[in-house]
């Protein structure tokens, strides 16, 4: 039996929002496709005439008549959304929820076969440039299925197809990577200020400089070795630079954050 939408979205967080103004502003789908549940009735409302999308406090209907469900609530709220759907049998789960594993998911529910995507995007999601890992090993046998997963998330920006354990390895690089480079980028604008540039002056190279090089790898397969090289003149101004950030081990410390995040991940799935 076909189904009154297309997806339904439980939850109406930022990134929810994030994605349904991405797949509307893309045209990927129409607003009348699409059911938004929530708690919040005031939110509803200003995503519905903001949208143009259907909404409802009733997560029943919205999974019951709905192909696809899209998760987007807290973790620690789940448990009561999977209350609120007892005896509801989902057929295809989409779920953004940090730390919860496919398998919780799938007994949460405890009927029938469900299939689960389980996604990690990222804060620049919401403007169309983020990136999103998602892993959607269930649905392999469905090219339908793999294709509509993979163009929903590719309305805000790019899609790396994975495997469930590579996730927490994409929490730590892409889903908590813009933190560090806003940490980078802060701390480039403030040694522009310490060396006499305004906070204007100092921001705007900073920002069109991580930019322009994110830009030119896009661009070349040159490795990076290579393009450090090609700006590190010998006996120039570059050189310095990169000896104390070898001499501080830049290198190490990201690592050592990276990890640290992926070990706080790989903890919340426990």
């Amino acid at each position: 039996m076909k189904k009154q939408f297309k997806l339904a979205i439980i939850g109406c967080g930022f990134m929810a929002k994030s994605i349904l103004k991405g797949v509307l502003q893309s045209e990927f789908l129409r607003g009348k496709k699409i059911i938004l549940s929530d708690v919040d009735l005031d939110k509803l409302n200003e995503t519905s005439d903001e949208y143009g999308v259907n909404v409802t406090n009733d997560n029943r209907y919205a999974a019951e008549n709905s192909e696809y469900l899209l998760l987007a609530v807290k973790p620690q709220n789940f448990p009561d959304v999977a209350k609120q759907l007892s005896g509801v049998c989902p057929k295809k789960v989409i779920s953004i929820m940090a730390g919860v594993k496919k398998s919780v998911i799938k007994n949460s529910f405890g009927v029938g076969l469900i299939k689960v995507a389980r996604c990690m995007p990222n804060l620049p999601c919401s403007y169309g440039f983020g990136m999103t890992g998602v892993d959607m090993v269930d649905f392999n046998r469905d090219t339908d299925d793999t294709e509509f997963i993979y163009n929903l998330f590719s309305c805000i920006g790019q899609v790396l197809s994975i495997t469930e354990d590579k996730i927490d390895a994409v929490t730590g690089i892409s889903g908590s990577g813009p933190a560090y480079a806003f940490i980078f980028l802060d701390s480039l604008i403030d040694a522009g200020v310490k060396q006499g540039l305004t906070a204007d002056e100092a921001k705007l190279l900073a920002l069109q400089t991580v930019w322009g090089s994110c830009s030119m790898l896009m661009e070349t397969d040159k490795p990076l070795s290579e393009l450090i090289m090609n700006v590190c003149s010998k006996g120039g101004t570059t050189i310095e630079a990169v000896k104390i950030f070898e001499q501080k081990n830049f290198r190490g410390i990201v690592s050592d954050a990276v990890e640290a995040c992926v070990k706080r991940s790989k903890e919340l799935s426990e």
